[in-house]
């Protein structure tokens, strides 16, 4: 019986997440809260570990306190078995510059796989939403004999300058032809003609084929460093790569409504749909699969409440996912995600927002289409999220769609 292939799992953690500030203000775009009590890393972690990868490494570079102290609060495994989920920062190994591009990243942290001595590398990104079994991939290629593989999911054709877009060779459809990052267009897929592959930023690669490729592209002038840039190109040229459709992976417990989910949050409007899809009387993603858990650090707290104000109105949550340690003392929460010890009084009202961790909502305040990063306090009677010049008065984001974020700590004026 030939031996099991020993895997390496590269979590890239170093984004600074510009698009999503102010969200990304104070922390890296892998450590912005999501749905409650959960990080976006904890997507990625939880895929990996449920598939059965348990030495993993995590590539931080910009403002990653919080990130680096909930991984070591959190992820934590048996190192007796010889597991880990290790934080490791931008170090200088190979020179004065930090991390230059997602390739430079792994190719300053070599020692980390010669340490390993994988036989293969998984490379994924760290601030994506969805559930995917990458044993499946791993498996797909090595059956295919290819050096290097990228995951891809089908996306609109309208969409086609957002994403790495992956053009396979008509006679193999498996076969990566071109690997184009966010191109004016594309050809569609021969049996969708409404979807191109996008890019997923996960990938597979022989570890001597990953190493030989980086130092490559290290010696490079014309190069961003770049995972989907410059080194599946590397790989596609040289007709060494191959793809893995997302929609073939089937992970347990799924169902044909979020089987194929796959959220991109790089931006505040994605960031807030995102959440919106967690609340629909079906999810379009279910986070109650406990066949394939997200894993996360359960912060210690009460279970939520919801009780009568002064005035003998209830508080009532409709729609909406209420997190440990919220109370909602007559207040009216619709169609929203209340983080950890977020408190609503009487008469407040807060509808189609996400409120993040110890945020405080008023007497009769109102919040509409917002997102509100940790410890926001709103003044009894205050609106926020009805009026776009008053929330740029107060120097508040508003996105074009009318969405409303306030940062960290904000306070407002009375």
């Amino acid at each position: 019986m030939s031996r099991q292939k020993k895997v390496l799992a590269i979590v890239l953690a170093g984004g600074e997440g510009k698009r999503l500030m102010p969200l990304t203000e104070d922390r890296a775009k892998p450590a912005v809260p999501f749905a409650g009590g959960y990080r976006l890393i904890d997507f990625a972690l939880s895929n990996l570990v449920n598939s059965g990868y348990l030495q993993i490494v995590v590539l931080t570079q910009y403002k990653s306190h919080s990130l680096d102290r909930h991984l070591s609060e959190t992820w934590r495994l048996s190192t007796q078995l010889g597991n880990y989920v290790t934080s490791v920062p931008a170090q200088q190994r190979r020179g004065k510059d930090w991390f230059l591009g997602s390739a430079n990243a792994i190719y300053q942290s070599m020692n980390l796989i010669d340490d390993a001595d994988p036989d293969i590398v998984v490379v994924v990104g760290a601030d994506h939403v969805y559930r995917m079994d990458f044993a499946d991939m791993v498996q797909k290629h090595i059956d295919s004999g290819a050096r290097a593989t990228v995951a891809a999911v089908r996306q609109p054709m309208e969409m086609v300058k957002s994403f790495g877009v992956i053009e396979t060779d008509p006679q193999d459809p498996a076969k990566i032809a071109r690997f184009v990052e966010k191109p004016d267009t594309t050809a569609p897929l021969p049996d969708d003609p409404g979807a191109f592959l996008a890019s997923m930023g996960n990938y597979v690669f022989d570890r001597d084929a990953l190493v030989e490729a980086l130092r490559t592209d290290n010696q490079k002038a014309d190069t961003h460093h770049d995972m989907g840039g410059d080194i599946m190109p590397y790989f596609a040229d040289r007709g060494e790569a191959v793809v893995y459709d997302f929609t073939h992976n089937d992970v347990p417990g799924s169902t044909d409504r979020d089987r194929q989910y796959w959220r991109d949050v790089g931006t505040l409007d994605s960031y807030y749909d995102s959440h919106m899809d967690l609340i629909r009387p079906l999810p379009v993603f279910n986070l109650y699969n406990y066949d394939w858990p997200i894993y996360t650090h359960q912060i210690m707290a009460p279970p939520a409440r919801t009780v009568r104000g002064p005035n003998g109105q209830a508080g009532v949550a409709f729609d909406s996912i209420v997190s440990p340690g919220v109370l909602i003392t007559g207040g009216h929460v619709g169609s929203s995600i209340l983080s950890p010890k977020v408190k609503v009084e009487h008469d407040a009202r807060v509808t189609e927002s996400v409120l993040m961790q110890n945020v405080q909502i008023g007497t009769g305040a109102t919040v509409h289409r917002c997102i509100l990063d940790k410890n926001v306090v709103v003044p009894p009677g205050t609106t926020v999220g009805l009026d776009r010049e008053q929330d740029l008065a107060r120097g508040l984001t508003v996105t074009e769609s009318g969405l409303t974020i306030a940062p960290k700590n904000y306070r407002f004026e009375h």
